[in-house]
C-alpha cells in the first residue's frame, strides 16, 4: 500500500538503506510528499533549468527538515551519512542541495570528520547559485556555527576565483568584517549580476 504521508513513508524504513541507488531513490520519493498541488510540473521544470538543477520538485521546508530529522534519528552511524553527502550533492536536484545544507548544519564536525565549512566548500567544485550558497551558509549560522575566521577566509579565497567569490558571499552575512578583506572585495574576478550587487553593497561600507 502506497504511503499517504511523509511520516508513513519514512516509517516504512527501519534505517537508511545500505545500497547507494536505494538511498537516492528513497530520498527522491520522500521529496514528493507535502508538495503543494498548485505547483505545476512545467513550473518546476523551468525552475530546474534556470537553476541548473537536475530536478526541482518544490518540497516545502518543514518536509525537508523532517527528512533530515529522520535520517539523524534513525541512522546511528553518522559516518555513513557523512560519506554519502557527496553522492546526494552530485545528483544535483534542488532538494538534494537543500538536504545537504541541512545535514551539514545539523551534524557536528566530529560526525563529518572535518570542519563543516570545509566540507561545504569541497562540494562546490562547479557553478552554484548565489541563492543556494547563501541559503546553506545561513542554515549553518542558524544551527549555531560561526562564520570562519579571517585567516580561513583568506586561505580559501586564495585557492580559486570561484572560492574567492564565495568568500565575498560569506562576508555579506557579517559586513562588519569587510575592512579586513578590502583587497578581496575589490580585486576578485567579476561574477554574475546578483553577486556584483552584493559586492557593490559591501564595498560601499568600506571606510
Amino acid at each position: 500500500m502506497k504511503a499517504t504521508s511523509l511520516d508513513d513513508y519514512l516509517d516504512s524504513f527501519s534505517s537508511f538503506p545500505s545500497r547507494r541507488g536505494k538511498r537516492l531513490s528513497m530520498l527522491r520519493e520522500a521529496y514528493t510528499f507535502g508538495v503543494p498541488g498548485i505547483i505545476a510540473k512545467s513550473m518546476t521544470d523551468r525552475l530546474a533549468q534556470s537553476g541548473h538543477y537536475t530536478f526541482h520538485i518544490g518540497t516545502p521546508d518543514p518536509e525537508m527538515r523532517r527528512i533530515v530529522s529522520w535520517l539523524l534519528t534513525n541512522e546511528k552511524d553518522r559516518l555513513k551519512i557523512a560519506k554519502f553527502i557527496p553522492k546526494i550533492w552530485k545528483r544535483g536536484g534542488r532538494e538534494d542541495l537543500k538536504l545537504v545544507g541541512l545535514l551539514l548544519a545539523n551534524m557536528s564536525d566530529d560526525d563529518l570528520g572535518e570542519n563543516a565549512w570545509t566540507v561545504f566548500l569541497q562540494l562546490v567544485q562547479q557553478r552554484i547559485s548565489v541563492e543556494v550558497f547563501l541559503e546553506t551558509a545561513e542554515e549553518f549560522l542558524r544551527g549555531g556555527r560561526e562564520l570562519p575566521d579571517d585567516a580561513w577566509i583568506r586561505d580559501a579565497a586564495a585557492q580559486s576565483e570561484t572560492w574567492a567569490q564565495l568568500m565575498i558571499l560569506l562576508l555579506s552575512l557579517d559586513d562588519t568584517r569587510c575592512e579586513a578583506h578590502a583587497t578581496l572585495l575589490k580585486e576578485t574576478a567579476q561574477g554574475g549580476e546578483l553577486f556584483e550587487r552584493i559586492r557593490s553593497r559591501l564595498i560601499e561600507r568600506l571606510p
